[in-house]
């Protein structure tokens, strides 16, 4: 069991034998049923955009309780309610999202928010940690951020949070070419003024929107919190109309705030156009590969594939026309947001994540435990996983041994493995080893196909014709 969830007051989240549970408190019935009732939730839930969720009943939670051992976890609290919630397939967090992704979080975070006005509901929190998302389109997780409005109340609370957590990591984004996944291992709760203001010039504090979101906030607030001395009153108006009209024309300055930062295409990194640019395969060797992978995806028509070093994507869109779900890694979230826009432009069942699987993303949060680790998450958790043009740089550039590199995609496929050999001769892999080709006088096809035969059967190889490459599926044995 995995307790994931303690911050809320109102309930608890847990993980148990692969269902995903939450105990709320009789504190947060209230809120909570008000959200169950809501037409704007309803119609969200039925769009998919919300998790959905099945209450139990007084008997049936009893009975979960006790048979899923979640009593030791609930602390004394008295229990209103027992809900399941649908598993969204593959976990990720804003550490491991390229902008586009927290862009469309925040597209969604301030869309609930601005419909929520009609049913008197409003998000007691926005934070990135509260989405999800199914390939690439965010689902709302967090059914007790929802709470009851007071019709008379103009503040919307969780605006600095909005601020710090999807505005601020924009902004740097824009602006200074910063990527957003950069802060949230080390930030949970996002940005402040006096963070990004050091990284401003004299002239760009003064202008827009680093005048309104950076320097005045930085000018007129007290840094230090020991500082403090004023409590937050709540002020309510006895005209709801005109508390209404105050919140929706914040959230329509967020709105339009957000768009101005909206992630853009067209980017360059270092490895932008390397699938359209690459000297290594002729147009004819280039098939040869596309025809090995679609080969292998339509004999094993795996349900999820796990695509290591996927650059532009080109395979994991492959996969998932085959109709398998992907998660797709890299390490440049340029490469990555061009990947999103594929995805949402063919409605395509992949999720884009910045993890370098040499070195995977951490679990963070307290005890380590609020945030699993990627390895964690992933570890059997695909039918195939692709290392495609990727394990050479793990030899070299990382200096992992093939042994180790072996055992991890062992750990990580559950049935087959799509894998491509990149001999010392070839050019790309001189280019990486820089002089120091003599490392690896002892790769060769016979050393490498031995290594993977440890773990797996080879099911078939193939070397295209006029290179230093072959292609390999495996098939993982007991």
């Amino acid at each position: 069991m995995l307790r994931n969830s303690f911050r809320d007051p109102e309930g608890r989240l847990l993980v148990s034998n692969g269902k995903v549970l939450r105990v709320v408190t009789r504190q947060g019935m209230r809120s909570f049923q008000s959200f169950l009732a809501s037409p704007v939730a309803q119609s969200f839930v039925s769009d998919r955009r919300i998790v959905s969720t099945k209450v139990f009943g007084e008997p049936e939670a009893d009975e979960v309780i006790e048979k899923e051992a979640l009593r030791p976890f609930l602390n004394g609290m008295e229990v209103g309610a027992v809900v399941e919630h649908e598993r969204v397939p593959f976990q990720s967090y804003p550490h491991e999202w390229p902008a586009e992704l927290l862009f469309a979080a925040a597209d969604l975070t301030l869309e609930l928010a601005e419909r929520l006005l009609t049913d008197r509901l409003g998000l007691k929190d926005a934070t990135p940690f509260n989405v999800l998302f199914r390939g690439a389109e965010p689902v709302f997780i967090d059914v007790l951020s929802f709470e009851e409005r007071h019709a008379g109340d103009p503040i919307w609370l969780p605006y600095g949070q909005f601020v710090r957590t999807f505005i601020t990591p924009l902004l740097l984004h824009k602006y200074f070419g910063l990527f957003p996944n950069m802060f949230f291992l080390a930030r949970r709760e996002g940005l402040e003024p006096e963070d990004v203001y050091k990284l401003c010039g004299p002239v760009r504090r003064l202008l827009p929107p680093f005048l309104t979101l950076v320097s005045i906030p930085k000018w007129l607030g007290v840094t230090s919190y020991a500082a403090r001395t004023d409590t937050y009153v709540k002020k309510k108006f006895t005209e709801p109309e005109r508390a209404t009209y105050i919140l929706r024309y914040l959230f329509k300055r967020l709105r339009r705030l957000l768009m101005r930062l909206a992630p853009v295409a067209g980017q360059r990194s270092s490895w932008t156009g390397y699938m359209a640019d690459m000297t290594h395969y002729t147009t004819d060797q280039f098939a040869t590969k596309q025809s090995f992978v679609e080969c292998a995806l339509r004999e094993f028509q795996p349900r999820s594939v796990l695509d290591v070093g996927c650059n532009s994507g080109m395979f994991s869109m492959l996969a998932a026309k085959c109709g398998a779900r992907v998660v797709a890694i890299d390490s440049d979230p340029v490469v990555l947001g061009d990947l999103a826009r594929a995805a949402w432009k063919d409605r395509l069942d992949i999720l884009p994540l910045v993890v370098d699987l040499t070195r995977p993303t951490p679990a963070i949060g307290w005890q380590n435990a609020e945030c699993p680790g990627f390895l964690e998450r992933a570890r059997g958790a695909f039918d195939a996983v692709f290392m495609l043009a990727v394990v050479h740089h793990m030899l070299v550039s990382e200096r992992i041994p093939l042994e180790e590199i072996v055992d991890l995609t062992a750990d990580l496929a559950r049935d087959i493995v799509i894998l491509e050999f990149v001999a010392p001769q070839d050019e790309m892999f001189r280019r990486l080893a820089r002089g120091r080709e003599y490392l690896y006088d002892g790769l060769t096809v016979e050393s490498f196909e031995a290594a993977w035969r440890r773990r797996f059967e080879i099911v078939r190889s193939q070397h295209i014709e006029h290179t230093q490459r072959s292609l390999y599926l495996l098939r993982k044995t007991a």
